[in-house]
């Protein structure tokens, strides 16, 4: 329990939280026969200790997120377990790309640099849902930004910058540019959770429209882009699951856990996908070096 930063004074909120719910589930209490409620407003995001009950005669103090039952130090054991799940599938997935990719393909140094960006959001969101503290979310949310804006990258440079490399360079620096000024706002100004959901939507929305006017365009030539066009689809009807708002089954399985769940089959299946196409197109440029 130390070791992933668990108090003495944490476990003990932990163990109130549960007791406050049991009373709030049974029809609790008036709010003032609750010693600790205004212990419990230190126990927002970010502590991740906050919690909401619905549906209840009375309201908890703090509505936060829903209260989850820790497996030994894993505060949520689903979420945790889903994304290290997508943790393993996306560096697997990436020797695998490694190991059938030549680096003379083009879009090998793009992938294996998304690959990568991939694996460390996946290793920091199985941190953060171990261990919910202010680091942590920081950590999680920030990389899980990078990931979206990589994908923007890998997209433009798939239709795009192969046919003008010399813009690769500016719109990378722009990403990044925007990547920065995102944290630093969010760090520095106000976590805005309304904003950064916005901006990731936005940016995700984009993603998905030119991922599939790309693969529309090419599917009759390049027959591997339906793996492409499944896999945006899916991922923005998956994140549908995020709207779903239902207390956790078993108190551990929520509807955040199933969409990370849901990721799995389809991160394996875009790295078919980025492996089909390195091939086709390391092939093509050596069919066109042979017709020089």
């Amino acid at each position: 329990m130390g070791l992933t930063g668990w108090t003495c004074h944490d476990d003990c909120k932990y163990e109130c939280m549960w007791h406050t719910v049991r009373l709030y589930v049974q029809g609790g209490p008036p709010r003032a026969a609750v010693p600790w409620q205004g212990e419990l407003r230190g126990w927002g995001v970010g502590g991740g200790l906050g919690f909401r009950v619905p549906s209840i005669p009375l309201t908890p103090p703090i509505p936060s997120q829903w209260p989850f039952s820790r497996f030994l130090f894993v505060q949520e054991p689903a979420s945790a377990f889903a994304s290290l799940l997508n943790g393993l599938a996306s560096f697997v997935m990436l020797l695998r790309y490694k190991a059938a990719v030549p680096p003379t393909s083009p879009m090998y140094p793009t992938c294996v640099a998304f690959a990568w960006v991939s694996v460390n959001a996946w290793f920091w969101s199985t941190v953060f849902h171990t261990r919910d503290t202010a680091l942590t979310e920081k950590l999680d949310y920030f990389c899980a930004s990078a990931v979206v804006l990589h994908s923007v990258y890998l997209c433009w440079v798939r239709t795009m910058g192969l046919r003008r490399p010399a813009l690769i360079g500016v719109f990378r620096a722009f990403l990044l540019l925007f990547l920065a000024c995102h944290i630093s706002y969010l760090t520095l100004v106000r976590f805005d959770y309304g904003y950064n959901m916005a901006a990731n939507v936005a940016i995700g929305l984009l993603n998905l429209l030119w991922w599939l006017w790309w693969c529309l365009r090419n599917r009759p030539r390049l027959p591997h882009v339906w793996k492409c066009a499944v896999v945006v689809l899916l991922l923005q009807a998956g994140a549908l699951l995020e709207l779903l708002d239902f207390p956790p089954l078993f108190w551990v399985l929520d509807a955040h856990a199933l969409w990370h769940i849901s990721t799995v089959p389809l991160n394996i299946l875009f790295y078919s996908f980025l492996v089909d196409d390195s091939l086709y197109l390391l092939k093509a440029n050596s069919d066109l070096s042979k017709a020089d």
